[in-house]
């Protein structure tokens, strides 16, 4: 505990004050302009691949698979043409490896270390927070951004690919017919997944992000940590040690679209989650609660 903190008498906060916390700390969070900018470029990332595809398949051809050209790409890029829904699973596909979690990296490595930076976390502590509180509401704080991004993502490609696209029945996976109305429901059913793939990273942003007081130095820690876990999930002789990665079994939410759907990796992708939230989870709360508060 610090000087400032020692000093003052302890106030207990009711839930009210709590919920007050809360949201002052989503609307100081989604007010910043580097928010609103990672929201920008993630709502933009559909758009690109929309035009992209249109123009591609402007002449009345269509894309094969993988996209074309045999350079691979996400599964559902194929499907576009044919029915703009499969935009919103394609642009999942394609900014989950990086952009999504990159975005998640930043507002979770500043949530400690910028305040430390900025010389507001020491007046944080004693408005009375209390370290545990306060980390459960920057936590909670980064959690809601994992699934406003994931949305913006979600409903920037639905829109898009129903302005360019037909929209209708979609053939899945499997080759099975489902109705639009349950091809929503679906992709609303993906988006949730993929923001549930990103608290794992959360977790680690905000550890890393009580390990210093630069906000800067922890966002690109994280964001660092982040490319190498990727790099290191794509060497083959590492391959006894991936299924632990957090991004393994990140594009399994494809099994969604599957009929039946393949739960396994579902599973495993969620537990694995919730394993790296819990020890990262854990690690950052014991820094936080035991070092010197002097910014």
């Amino acid at each position: 505990m610090s000087r400032a903190e020692a000093r003052l008498p302890v106030r207990v906060p009711g839930p009210l004050w709590s919920l007050g916390l809360l949201r002052s700390e989503l609307s100081v969070t989604f007010r910043r302009w580097r928010t609103l900018a990672l929201l920008g470029v993630l709502a933009a990332v559909p758009v690109l691949v929309g035009i992209a595809v249109r123009i591609e398949t402007n002449d009345g051809s269509s894309l094969g698979p993988g996209g074309g050209g045999g350079g691979g790409g996400p599964a559902f890029i194929s499907q576009i043409s044919n029915n703009g829904l499969f935009l919103v699973f394609t642009a999942l596909a394609a900014t989950l490896p990086f952009f999504l979690p990159m975005a998640v990296g930043v507002v979770a490595g500043d949530a400690i270390a910028g305040e430390a930076s900025a010389g507001t976390l020491r007046y944080l502590l004693v408005a009375p927070a209390g370290r545990t509180r306060l980390l459960l509401t920057k936590y909670a704080t980064v959690i809601a951004f994992c699934l406003a991004a994931t949305l913006v993502v979600a409903v920037s490609a639905l829109l898009v690919g129903a302005l360019l696209f037909p929209v209708g029945d979609l053939i899945t996976i499997s080759g099975t017919r489902i109705s639009y109305a349950e091809g929503l429901g679906r992709a609303l059913l993906i988006a949730l997944v993929v923001a549930a793939s990103l608290i794992g990273v959360a977790a680690l942003g905000l550890f890393v992000s009580t390990l210093t007081g630069s906000g800067i130095a922890a966002m690109a820690t994280t964001v660092g940590l982040l490319i190498t876990v990727q790099i290191l999930d794509q060497i083959p002789q590492l391959d006894a040690v991936q299924p632990y990665f957090f991004s393994h079994y990140w594009l399994s939410f494809a099994d969604l679209m599957r009929e039946p759907v393949y739960w396994d990796d579902l599973t495993r992708n969620l537990g694995l989650q919730a394993l790296y939230a819990a020890v990262f989870g854990s690690a950052a709360w014991a820094r936080f609660t035991t070092k010197d508060i002097t910014a």
